[in-house]
């Protein structure tokens, strides 16, 4: 029994110097600087603080969370203006030479 405790005691004794005596290696990437995928990171994370401006709470986390996603906008002017020309001109039950007449008069103001 005192030999197995002893065995127990010396493997631990053993694996706890073993884990301090050699210093750790340094890492190469770290000493290189930040990668571009960092510097990118940084960037973008400036960019969205300064467009952020005095938003504060839940308002600035949901802009920051949308800024650095990267995600385009949900459409350009045109697009939005397409849509509600089309959205108008169904409400309106227009078709055919209506509807052109009707897109092309919406779509130009």
């Amino acid at each position: 029994m005192k030999s197995l405790i002893a065995a127990v005691l010396a493997l631990s004794l053993g694996t706890a110097f073993a884990q301090t005596a050699a210093p750790a290696a340094p890492v190469a990437a770290a000493a290189s600087g930040p990668s571009a995928a960092q510097t990118g990171q940084r960037n973008r994370m400036a960019d969205c603080n300064a467009q952020a401006g005095e938003q504060k709470g839940d308002e600035r986390k949901k802009f920051m969370k949308s800024c650095l996603s990267n995600k385009k906008p949900a459409g350009t002017a045109q697009q939005n203006k397409m849509k509600t020309c089309n959205t108008d001109a169904s409400a309106k039950g227009l078709k055919g030479d209506e509807r052109k007449a009707f897109m092309k008069s919406c779509l130009s103001n």
